[in-house]
């Protein structure tokens, strides 16, 4: 959902990487569904392993409690986000989750100096 709401309020300015120490088979459909409510598609996406050659090509790194997992390089700026993991949960339970990875995003575009483009659902 991260990379989603990054790729799509950044309007293509934020080179985006989505991957994870250990990921899922597949995508959450729950997630899917709660991303299409607000207009974003993520339904292409595929779980990704975390490569040190990833993170060690990035400005910024936002980790979602990988803790020691997660490769570290100099230079690189790290950031952990504390969320609930919406694995397993319902599209109520999803939405607030949702709602706090716009939150923190929109807060990260601010940092790195990128406007926000707004994003229409359809109906």
């Amino acid at each position: 959902m991260a990379a989603g709401f990054l790729a799509a309020l950044s309007g293509g300015a934020v080179e985006v990487r989505s991957a994870g120490s250990m990921p899922a088979d597949q995508i959450n459909a729950v997630a899917v569904e709660a991303m299409a409510e607000v207009g974003i598609d993520i339904r292409s996406e595929q779980p990704k392993v975390l490569t040190p050659d990833a993170v060690e090509s990035s400005d910024v790194v936002i980790t979602m409690g990988c803790g020691d997992v997660c490769p570290v390089f100099p230079g690189v700026r790290y950031e952990d986000w504390q969320l609930d993991d919406p694995a397993g949960q319902g599209l109520d339970s999803v939405r607030p989750i949702r709602e706090e990875i716009r939150t923190r995003v929109l807060a990260l575009l601010d940092q790195l100096g990128v406007q926000p483009v707004q994003v229409v659902p359809s109906r």
